[in-house]
């Protein structure tokens, strides 16, 4: 038990998915997983602990932000021993040819803050996805038919940032969509040895303002789930 986890040892699996929104984690975990039980619910972050496909597995909400992520990703590998976390979560598209439902596998992160900045001070390190991962995603999203894309995203630290410049300037350089998580857990994986993924859903397009009906969320977010599962523990 932790500050902010209530699961006792033994309870987190080494494979843990982590969504942003808590009751997101508590869909996917009824919806994916044999015999989920929840583990966490201190301050209404919901974890649940169950097996897919005879693999035990964790999905456990991040909350919004890097400042949140970082809190929940420290204590479950630090001190729940995970040793594989698995973003899973929307993003707004920033090119032209990524669309809403595609998919996007995070192979770098870009990013102006990070919770760890204090850390690394003058250093700009390049968060990096794990590259079995990224090229087991890969495989999993092309098996379910899904339009994938690979390459850097943009973790921002503000959802409101008043900034059109900063959007024109990572349009420019290539990045595929902005999201608010990825680049602390990929920066707090490096440090600690354990491998990382985003494996993100477009839901908003910043180009041409299309956005994900909520009818559909459900069933675009489901094939996400799926694609980091296969990821984890498929070969």
């Amino acid at each position: 038990m932790t500050i902010h986890i209530g699961a006792e040892p033994g309870q987190i699996a080494e494979t843990v998915l982590m969504p942003g929104d808590p009751l997101r984690a508590k869909w996917a975990a009824q919806t994916f997983l044999d015999a989920p039980e929840c583990v966490n619910e201190v301050r209404g972050m919901l974890g649940y602990t169950g097996t897919w496909r005879g693999n035990r597995v964790t999905i456990h909400g991040s909350g919004m932000g890097m400042p949140s992520l970082s809190i929940y990703a420290n204590e479950l590998i630090r001190d729940y021993g995970a040793k594989r976390l698995i973003r899973v979560g929307s993003a707004g598209a920033m090119q032209p040819d990524v669309a809403v439902r595609d998919i996007v596998l995070a192979q770098g992160c870009t990013a102006i803050s990070t919770p760890s900045r204090g850390i690394l001070r003058e250093v700009n390190l390049a968060p990096l996805a794990d590259f079995d991962l990224l090229l087991a995603a890969h495989k999993a999203a092309k098996d379910t038919g899904a339009q994938v894309h690979v390459g850097n995203i943009y973790s921002s630290d503000v959802f409101y940032d008043e900034r059109p410049d900063l959007n024109e300037i990572m349009q420019r350089h290539g990045v595929l969509c902005v999201e608010m998580e990825a680049a602390e857990l990929y920066t707090l994986a490096a440090r600690h040895g354990v491998q990382a993924l985003a494996v993100l859903t477009i839901s908003d397009h910043l180009l041409t303002g299309d956005a994900l009906p909520a009818s559909e969320r459900e069933q675009s977010f489901g094939q996400m789930i799926e694609i980091a599962l296969k990821a984890a523990f498929e070969e």
